[in-house]
Parts: structure tokens; C-alpha cells; sequence
């Protein structure tokens, strides 16, 4: 796959029935982050992101599938969906150097790459910033963190450093959702329970993950260790239930090839619906 024809799917879902689209913002390299909105603007929100790991593109594919199974559908709320997050990485990981426009720029992710032309396992963005570890939630705190430029893992020099990462945050800051969904690669797991949490979002956390697993099989796993993430960023400044959902086998070679996607599309299809119908029923509830 090449990140014209990855882009083209992503833009694709613009011609749906029923969905709205928008420009989040752009990326360091000044690529546009697609986003789309489903279902209706009053009532409970839910966002969905993917691709904010390079070589993770496959979860945007994912996400692009589960957008168009939403645009048939009638919708309690509305679901925000931005399918990559990192478009300068996932560039890179399937086109290579050639389209980064400067080459004191290209030397410089030659370095970070140990000299080699292939960026099949870069996880990070345009600036060898690894944006899941750069949002200031326990920044730098991570048992995997890395202080030194690299293909992933580099906290960044400082929290919230990248442009991505800033645009993420004003974006959901102005959404406030009550929810939100990341989709990654691999393992077929649900990370939920961020440690800055209390025992009681945690409960609500892991009931809700439990929810997920009741329909797309994958095992609810408490977070441990892992810090700077999105999910992690939602749980300790929204207070608001945030998962990590990993698609694809942990025996699957990474990137994950795209022959595994059929099955996490129709596996994740209609959590987003099913957890806008909980966050209705619940929300009724504590009234």
C-alpha cells in the first residue's frame, strides 16, 4: 500500500450518506488531519482516533471501515472520527524520504533510522517524536520511554511538544466527549484504567471495558506503566472513559498486514454504537 492510495480511502468517507467532514488541523509537514463526524451534534459525543503510531496504519484502515458501517446507521449522539492522527509517519513508513521536503530533514531521519531507507517500523511522527508518549499524563514516566530522538517511544523534549499533539488536545477539549476509542496494533486487548484514576472511575472504566470485550472478543486489560498516551491524556484531564483497542493478533507481524483487517472491522464495527446506547442509558440513569 502506498500512503496515496491509505489517504484516498480516508477521504473517501466524505462521500458517505450522513457524514460531515473537516480538517483538524495539519500535521508538522503540513498535511491535513482528516476528521468526520456521524450521528447528530447535540447529545453524547465520542471520538474515535487511529493512526497516531506510524507503522499502526493499519488501525486508520480499521477505523475508515467502522466509519462507513456508522454511516448506515441511526445514531444516539454523534461519534467524532479522526482515522490518522500521524500522516508525516505513516508517510513515511509506506513511502519512504522522498516526499519530506528538506534535506537537512531527510539526514536527520536517515540518523534516527540507524542509516536505513526502510521506515517499516517507525512509530513516530516527522520529528522522531513518538506522539502517544508526548501528551502530558504522567509525561516521561513510562517504564518503555525513551529520552533521545528515535523511531518510537521518544518522549519529546518537552509534554504536548508536537503540533499533533496540541491539535488533539484543543480539538477534544472543544468536543468534551464522554468517551473516547483509540485504535492501535497489536494483541486483541482493551487497555483501560489510566493510574491517576480513582477506584471508582476505574470500576466504571473496567465495566465498560468488559462491554467491549462482550462484543469484539478482545480481553479487557488493566493499564500499567504506560504513560503520555491519548487515552491516557483523557482519563486524567477529562475524567471521561478512555480505551485503547489493539486490533490484530499479537502473533501478527507488524505492521500488521491488511488480511487481518476484514476481521477487526466486522469484530469492532458496532462498539462505537452499542457505547453511545450505554452512555445514554447510564447518564438516564444517574439523574
Amino acid at each position: 500500500m502506498t500512503f496515496e492510495e491509505l489517504n484516498a480511502q480516508i477521504q473517501n468517507l466524505r462521500n458517505l450518506p450522513n457524514v460531515d467532514n473537516f480538517i483538524l488541523g495539519y500535521s508538522t509537514l503540513g498535511q491535513p488531519i482528516h476528521g468526520f463526524h456521524l450521528g447528530n451534534y447535540d447529545g453524547k459525543q465520542i471520538i474515535i482516533e487511529g493512526g497516531i503510531h506510524a507503522r499502526e496504519y493499519p488501525a486508520s484502515l480499521v477505523v475508515v471501515g467502522i466509519t462507513e458501517y456508522l454511516s448506515t446507521q441511526t445514531l444516539n449522539g454523534g461519534i467524532y472520527v479522526i482515522p490518522l492522527v500521524n500522516p508525516d509517519g505513516a508517510r513515511l513508513v509506506l513511502d519512504g524520504l522522498d516526499f519530506v521536503p528538506c534535506q537537512k530533514l531527510k539526514d536527520y531521519l536517515l540518523h534516527i533510522n540507524d542509516g536505513s531507507l526502510d521506515f517499516s517500523q517507525w512509530k513516530a511522527n516527522a520529528m522522531a517524536v513518538d506522539l502517544n508518549v508526548n501528551f502530558s499524563a504522567l509525561w516521561g514516566e513510562g517504564s518503555q520511554n525513551v529520552f533521545c530522538p528515535a523511531p518510537g517511544n521518544f518522549i519529546g523534549y518537552y509534554p504536548d511538544s508536537e503540533r499533533e499533539v496540541r491539535q488533539m488536545i484543543e480539538f477534544t477539549y472543544a468536543v468534551n466527549p464522554s468517551l473516547t476509542l483509540s485504535f492501535h496494533t497489536k494483541g486483541e486487548v482493551i487497555f483501560y484504567g489510566f493510574e491517576t484514576l480513582t477506584p471508582e472511575e476505574i470500576k466504571r472504566d473496567e465495566e465498560i471495558a468488559n462491554l467491549i470485550s462482550s462484543i469484539n472478543g478482545y480481553i479487557p486489560t488493566k493499564t500499567v506503566a504506560s504513560v503520555g498516551g491519548y487515552s491516557d491524556w483523557v482519563s486524567e484531564y477529562l475524567k471521561v472513559p478512555a480505551f485503547t483497542i489493539e486490533i490484530g493478533p499479537s502473533s501478527a507481524p507488524t505492521p500488521v498486514p491488511l488480511e487481518y483487517l476484514p476481521d477487526a472491522i466486522e469484530k469492532n464495527k458496532t462498539v462505537p454504537k452499542e457505547l453511545l446506547n450505554y452512555i445514554n442509558i447510564t447518564s438516564q440513569k444517574s439523574r
